[in-house]
């Protein structure tokens, strides 16, 4: 229903989810819901989706930890609706453009039938029936619009959570004191300290001299040493911290280093001892003197090997790392991340080290780094509890802003982590749509089925293996003992040590399933080797930890599709071919049968470049 009152027009919408915020947290809850068969509205402020990596801001997706090499992912690598957005991009981005980036999130959503997608629409308003929400309004600035979005369930993806003050849902601000869940990192005593903001640039090599004429209004740093002062806490708590913390603390200095493997200049940072929604405006003005300053310093104030470089890109959206946070059902902390979050209600991980910004951010004046990284497990369990309100029943939450306490969330809060928390919120909404059941009651009595669903949607969930389906299982392949063992052995990735959990086959290899009778097989399920280290992805090493990049140098290689997927492949129901990929790019491959077979048979027919066909499952149900 559209009313036009006075140039304005009023629009009502209804949806089983309303998605606010079109971050990676809020794009990955939309999406699998929607794919869960449920009804979603997703509204974003902006005009393009992605938050954080988005190209208004271009912070590096990040997430856990390998589990012995603390540099890097590898093994531990966020999968599921992430790599699946990642292997997209490599596909149709090689060069890894902001703009096509930005087009395939977007598709990524819009190709979802089940989703409406507001994009520049604001959340500005929110009304109550009882404990629950019962609507949201919406500012569409681009239509003067205002939306009214109806639904059983919201998910509040903001960052911001928008939500909290329009409903009167519980929230925190800043830095819990050590006594209230007894934690070491912080403060002895709870301030509304947080973590601060960014404007991030990028640069450009060229072939030639680029001259840069710094802007009046920039501020002017002449030394090296403008940038040494840099803590992450006061001298006194930082005497006190972990040799560890101290040891990594070290490395994060406020390099300028230029180079398609250098520094994304995280550090031009302030706000946290401001209000970090309030003050965004003025502090983007200030981050924006800095930045342009930090180029001028680089360009023009002593040698810097910066002379062919042009400054291609400075963000004008702050990014952002902390505002407010949910109380949930249950609070993450410290401790719960340090004794790994072996949670029965576990629907997601993380392993970042718990990074601790100093509040000052820039402006910090002792000379120690402006961030402590203390050591976390990785990976770490992350419960359902801690993504839906403790007080407004149909109210989820994921990303940033989710139930944990400063300390636990200084490592919750990064983008491949979130992401994961939105797709587990998603097909949480998802359950409880079809099954008409609360959150409370499918974390009592339907957790198990949840877990099951995120792992078959590629999902790794720590601590577990994934159930094979009997009819796999009962079938007779055509393999040896050993390699049907191997890959029904629930382990779709490597682990700390390496160990290989897929079967090799050589290039134009066939997997058979037979059955004793005709059985009805609705889907068969593979997951391909996505090479997890990325080392026939890119050379660029920051590059394999995700496909993005910075600033671009002449050495800049294009990324390319792992060689170890499979790119074609075919597949015969009872000697008849019922199905033909080609150029297919992605790790989890999904290809609805949906009928009757006795022998239903996958013929790997060639791989983008490599000359074995890795294969962790392949599997029917």
């Amino acid at each position: 229903m559209i009313i036009r009152t006075e140039g304005q027009a009023h629009k009502e919408l209804h949806a089983d989810l309303c998605v606010v915020g079109g971050g990676l947290s809020g794009m990955f809850a939309a999406i699998a819901a929607a794919r869960g068969g449920a009804r979603v509205v997703l509204m974003q402020d902006r005009p393009v989706l992605g938050g954080n990596c988005s190209s208004e801001i271009r912070m590096w997706i990040r997430g856990a930890m390998g589990s012995k090499d603390h540099k890097t992912h590898m093994e531990n690598r966020e999968t599921g609706l992430i790599s699946e957005l990642e292997e997209e991009n490599i596909y149709f981005n090689p060069n890894l453009n902001y703009s096509v980036w930005d087009g395939v999130m977007w598709n990524m959503v819009k190709s979802e039938p089940n989703i409406t997608l507001l994009l520049n629409c604001s959340c500005a308003g929110a009304d109550m029936d009882g404990e629950n929400i019962k609507c949201v309004h919406g500012w569409q600035l681009t239509t003067y619009t205002w939306f009214t979005v109806y639904a059983k369930y919201f998910s509040d993806c903001s960052g911001d959570s928008i939500l909290a003050p329009l409903t009167g849902a519980r929230y925190r601000v800043g830095r819990e004191g050590n006594d209230e869940y007894g934690e070491t990192i912080g403060p002895k005593v709870s301030d509304r300290k947080t973590m601060g903001m960014s404007c991030l640039l990028q640069a450009r090599e060229t072939d030639h001299k680029v001259e840069f004429k710094a802007p009046p209004w920039a501020n002017v740093y002449l030394e090296d040493s403008d940038f040494d002062y840099v803590p992450a806490l006061a001298k006194d708590d930082f005497e006190h911290c972990s040799k560890e913390a101290k040891k990594q603390a070290s490395a994060l200095k406020r390099a300028h280093k230029l180079g398609t493997n250098g520094t994304n200049f995280w550090w031009i940072e302030l706000g946290g001892e401001d209000d970090s929604i309030h003050d965004t405006e003025r502090l983007r003005d200030e981050l924006l003197k800095i930045a342009y300053g930090i180029w001028d310093h680089i360009k023009n104030r002593g040698d810097h090997g910066a002379d062919n470089w042009e400054l291609e890109w400075v963000g004008f959206l702050p990014g952002k790392r902390e505002s407010r946070r949910y109380v949930g059902r249950y609070v993450l902390t410290q401790n719960d991340v340090q004794a790994e979050g072996r949670f029965d209600d576990m629907v997601a991980y993380g392993g970042w080290p718990m990074d601790d910004h100093n509040p000052a951010g820039f402006k910090a004046i002792t000379a120690e780094p402006p961030s402590l990284l203390h050591p976390t497990p990785s990976p770490y369990g992350i419960p359902l509890r801690s993504l839906y309100s403790g007080d407004i029943p149909n109210l989820f939450f994921a990303g940033r802003n989710l139930s944990a306490t400063h300390a636990a969330m200084s490592s919750t809060r990064v983008m491949a982590t979130c992401a994961l928390l939105g797709q587990a919120v998603g097909s949480a909404v998802a359950m409880c749509v079809a099954e008409n059941i609360t959150p409370d009651e499918l974390v009592e009595k339907r957790i198990t089925a949840l877990q099951k669903r995120l792992r078959d949607d590629g999902c790794w969930l720590p601590f577990s293996v994934r159930e094979i389906p009997e009819l796999s299982k009962n079938a007779t392949l055509s393999l040896s003992d050993e390699d049907k063992a191997l890959l029904f052995n629930g382990q779709e990735r490597p682990d700390a040590d390496w160990t290989i959990n897929y079967i090799t086959l050589p290039v134009g290899g066939e997997i058979t399933y037979t059955f004793d009778k005709p059985e009805r097989v609705n889907v068969l399920r593979m997951v391909f080797d996505p090479d997890f280290k990325h080392e026939t992805v890119t050379p660029n090493k920051k590059i394999r930890v995700f496909a993005q990049k910075s600033s671009t140098g002449l050495d800049f290689v294009p990324v390319k599709v792992a060689a170890t997927l499979v790119k074609n492949f075919d597949v015969y129901a009872d000697g008849e071919k019922i199905y033909s990929a080609d150029e297919c790019h992605r790790s989890l491959v999904k290809v609805n049968i949906g009928q009757e077979v006795k022998q239903l048979r996958v013929v790997f027919n060639e791989t983008w470049g490599a000359d074995e066909v890795r294969v962790f499952s392949c599997d029917v149900e």
